[in-house]
């Protein structure tokens, strides 16, 4: 797998940045109005092509009061994809591992600026729900989702992933 904080992320309102201007960007979000709680949340779908761009979104949300939203979008030059159910699986993988990342990064900042960030990063936004042909494949996302430490979501309240990611295929 790509190291998926390399290169660059794109936000609708500032541009590309790189992964530490994300991680900037966030803190000075927050930082902006401290005395809101704040969810940072991670989400990925996939085109349905046989060579399929994952557009994989990070998202800060102010609670009651907007968002900030980060993607980019991985594309494997060599690797097909022939069924959904592996598209679904790379999305998942996409997502924990940008969590993993962003979860460090986030962790050694507050090391680095102190308390008084008010916010959390638990949930990973899965494209998978009750309704559909994803329903069998709920157990196995969700297992590797909570294996990398994080909370899932899925369809309908997976909305990082099957509304905002989504919007980028």
């Amino acid at each position: 797998m790509k190291n998926i904080s390399e290169g660059h992320f794109h936000n609708p309102s500032i541009g590309n940045l790189k992964f530490s201007q994300v991680i900037d960007e966030i803190f000075d979000y927050i930082k902006s109005e401290p005395e809101n709680f704040y969810d940072i949340i991670v989400g990925c779908d996939s085109s349905s092509q046989e060579n399929p761009q994952f557009p994989v979104a990070i998202v800060v949300l102010r609670k009651g009061a907007g968002g900030r939203i980060f993607f980019k979008k991985i594309n494997y030059d060599n690797r097909k994809f022939y069924t959904w159910k592996e598209r679904i699986l790379e999305e998942v993988l996409i997502s924990c591992e940008l969590s993993l990342e962003l979860k460090e990064a986030l962790n050694k900042r507050i090391k680095e600026l102190g308390s008084g960030y008010n916010y959390q990063f638990r949930y990973i936004h899965a494209d998978v729900g009750e309704n559909g042909d994803t329903k069998d494949m709920i157990k196995e996302v969700v297992g590797l989702i909570k294996g990398n430490g994080f909370e899932a979501k899925i369809k309908p309240e997976a909305y990082v992933a099957s509304s905002v990611a989504d919007k980028y295929t």
